[in-house]
C-alpha cells in the first residue's frame, strides 16, 4: 500500500507538472521564441547582466550588454524579453535604437554589419512573472523564511529566461565567454547566482551588490538568483588524479548544522559521476547547493535545492531499501546532460532529461551493483507513457512537456541500447566518449545517433527510429510447439520499424536465455520438454504479448 501511494502521488504531481496530453499546438508566439529566424542569425559571446530587486514591489530595474557578432548583414535582429516588462533603452555604442515588440519577441532596427562585433544594451524594469507553481512553472519565487525574512529566486526552464532579462532566448546560442551576473539587495540579504563571487560592494544607502563571473558557456534557463538570508558552508571535494573541487552550500541559517551532514552525499555522487564520465564539468567555477524555495532545478554551478534534507524524493520515490537524495542525484546530473551538453532545440530535451534520469540508476550502479541498478530503473517503468515520440517538432517552444516521456523512457531507451549492444565495456566507454567529445556543445538527438553508429561500427537507425522518432515501442511475441520429446520456441519483434533487431531473454523453466529476435520469425527447438516458458523484459524496454 506505501508503494502504490507513493506512486499515486507521483503521477498525480505529473499530471499537474507536465499538463499530460497527447498532442500540443503551437502558436505564432511559441514558434517566435522557438525558431532561428533570420533575424536570430547572430551570436552572442558574452552577457553582463545587472539587476536591483524591489522586493516590496516585487518588481526590478535591470540593465543587459549583450555582446554579439552578426553572421550575415542585418537591418534587424530579434532579443526577447516578455512583454509585461518594460523596454525603457536599447542602444549600441552610445546610439539609441528603434525596436518593435511582437508577443516576446523584440525586434531592434540598427545596421549590423557580417562578422562585425557589437554590444546591445538594454536598460529595462517591471514586475516578472509570479510562479504558481515552481519550478513546474517559470517565474519568481517571491517567499519569506521562518523568520520572516524575504527567500526569493527564479526558475524558468521552458518558459524562458526572457521572463525576466532580455536576451537571445534561444537553446541554441550560449554565450562562449559566459556572463557576468550582478545583483543589488538590500544590505542584510545575501544574493547568490552562477559562477564565482568575485566581490561584494556596498551603496551609501547600504545596498549591496554581489558581482558573480560565469567563465562557461550557459543555458540562458540556467542563470538564476537566489536572495535570503544565508549561512555559507564550504567544503571540497577530492577528484580521482587528486585535484580539488570547491564546493560551496547556501542554506537557510536555522539549517546549517542539518545540511552540512546530508550533503555529504554529494561526494559520493560527483565520484560515481566522474567514473562514468569525467571530473564535474564546470571546475573553475565550482559546484554548489543553493537552498531554494521550490524543490529544485539544474542552475549550473548554483544547483536549486529544496528537498527538505529528505531521502528520495520529498521522502519517497526511490525503493525502501535505498537512501540518497534524488533532487541532488538529479539536478546535479544535469551538470554533465543539459548544462554541459545542451540541446540545440526543444524537439531534444530528452537529451536533457532522458540521459539524466539515467544518470541515477548510474549512481545505484557504481553504489550497490548491476542488479539493484536494474531494480532502480524498474521504479522508473511505471511513468512511461508511449503516446508521442521522444523527439519533438522543431522550431517551436515548449513551455511544459506533453508527457513524462523524455525523462523515463529517455532513461529506458539508453538501457535498452545498451542491452542491444551486449557489451558493457563498449557501452561505458561509448557514453565516455560521447560526453568527452560534445562537453561545451549544443548537439541534435542525430550526433548522439551518429556516434553510437561510429564507435559500434554497426548500424542503429532502426532502433532510433523505433525509440525516439515514434511513440509505440516493440512488442515480442513468443510460441511455444511441443513435439514428443522435443520442444520448438518460436520468437519475433513485431514493430513498425521492419528492420530493427533487438535481444530479448526468454525464462525456460526459470533458466534465463538470451535470443537476437527480428521482425522475422525464428525458431529454436531443444530435445527436451519445457513446462513454461516466457519473455522477459527485465534489461528492455519492450511489451510482452502473452506467450502462445
Amino acid at each position: 500500500m506505501k508503494k502504490n501511494l507513493a506512486f499515486l502521488l507521483v503521477l498525480c504531481f505529473f499530471i499537474v507538472f507536465q499538463g499530460i496530453q497527447a498532442q500540443q499546438s503551437f502558436s505564432r508566439k511559441d514558434s517566435l521564441r522557438g525558431s532561428l529566424r533570420a533575424e536570430r542569425n547572430y551570436n552572442v559571446s558574452f552577457y553582463d547582466l545587472n539587476i536591483q530587486l524591489d522586493i516590496q514591489d516585487q518588481s526590478l530595474t535591470g540593465m543587459v550588454e549583450i555582446y554579439f557578432q552578426a553572421n550575415q548583414d542585418l537591418s534587424e535582429i530579434q532579443i526577447d524579453l516578455f512583454d509585461n516588462m518594460k523596454i525603457n533603452k536599447i542602444t549600441t555604442g552610445g546610439k539609441e535604437l528603434k525596436y518593435k515588440r511582437e508577443f516576446n519577441a523584440v525586434f531592434v532596427s540598427g545596421s549590423f554589419k557580417k562578422n562585425e562585433q557589437y554590444i546591445l544594451k538594454v536598460n529595462y524594469e517591471g514586475k516578472p512573472v509570479i510562479a504558481k507553481h515552481a519550478p513546474w512553472d517559470g517565474g519568481f519565487s517571491w517567499s519569506k523564511d521562518s523568520h520572516g525574512k524575504p527567500w526569493i529566486s527564479v526558475s524558468c526552464e521552458g518558459t524562458g529566461a526572457s521572463l525576466w532579462w532580455p536576451n537571445k532566448d534561444h537553446l541554441s546560442d550560449e554565450p562562449e565567454k559566459g556572463m557576468n551576473i550582478n545583483i543589488t539587495v538590500p544590505g542584510d540579504l545575501m544574493a547568490i547566482s552562477n559562477g564565482n563571487l568575485e566581490k561584494v560592494t556596498e551603496d551609501e544607502k547600504k545596498n549591496k551588490t554581489y558581482h558573480w563571473k560565469v567563465s562557461y558557456p550557459i543555458n540562458n534557463y540556467d542563470v538564476s538568483i537566489y536572495i535570503g538570508d544565508y549561512a555559507h558552508i564550504s567544503d571540497q571535494y577530492k577528484a580521482l588524479d587528486g585535484s580539488m573541487l570547491a564546493l560551496d552550500y547556501y542554506v537557510l541559517k536555522d539549517n546549517e548544522d542539518k545540511a552540512r551532514n546530508h550533503f555529504e552525499q554529494t561526494k559520493k555522487m560527483l565520484e560515481a559521476y566522474e567514473h562514468y564520465f569525467d571530473k564535474y564539468p564546470f571546475w573553475n567555477d565550482g559546484y554548489a547547493l543553493v537552498e531554494a524555495p521550490y524543490l529544485g532545478m539544474e542552475h549550473q554551478s548554483a544547483i536549486a535545492y529544496g528537498n527538505g534534507y529528505q531521502r528520495g524524493y520529498l521522502g519517497g520515490r526511490i525503493p525502501d531499501d535505498m537512501n540518497f537524495d534524488y533532487i541532488i542525484l538529479h539536478e546535479s546530473g544535469h551538470e554533465y546532460f543539459g548544462n554541459a551538453i545542451s540541446c540545440n532545440d526543444h524537439a531534444d530535451m530528452w537529451l536533457h532529461e532522458g540521459f539524466t534520469t539515467y544518470l541515477e540508476a548510474l549512481y545505484v550502479e557504481y553504489s550497490f551493483g548491476k542488479k539493484t541498478a536494474l531494480r532502480y530503473l524498474d521504479y522508473q517503468r511505471p511513468f512511461i507513457k508511449n503516446t508521442i515520440p521522444l523527439i519533438g517538432p522543431r522550431g517551436v517552444n515548449f513551455d511544459k512537456f506533453p508527457d513524462t516521456d523524455i525523462y523515463y523512457k529517455g532513461s529506458w531507451a539508453l538501457q535498452t541500447l545498451r542491452f542491444a549492444i551486449k557489451n558493457d565495456s563498449v557501452w561505458f566507454n561509448l557514453i565516455k566518449g560521447f560526453y568527452k567529445t560534445y562537453k561545451f556543445k549544443n548537439i541534435d538527438s542525430e550526433d548522439f545517433f551518429n556516434y553510437v553508429n561510429d564507435f559500434t561500427k554497426r548500424d542503429f537507425t532502426p532502433f532510433f527510429n523505433q525509440y525516439f522518432r515514434k511513440s509505440e515501442i516493440p512488442k515480442v511475441k513468443v510460441k511455444l510447439q511441443i513435439n514428443g520429446n522435443r520442444t520448438r520456441i518460436l520468437y519475433k519483434l513485431e514493430c513498425s520499424e521492419e528492420k530493427l533487431e533487438l535481444p530479448i531473454e526468454l525464462s525456460l523453466d526459470g533458466r534465463v536465455i538470451q535470443l537476437d529476435a527480428s521482425t522475422k520469425e525464428k525458431n529454436l527447438e531443444f530435445g527436451k520438454l519445457f513446462k513454461s516458458v516466457k519473455a522477459l523484459n527485465t534489461q528492455a524496454l519492450v511489451e510482452i504479448l502473452p506467450t502462445e
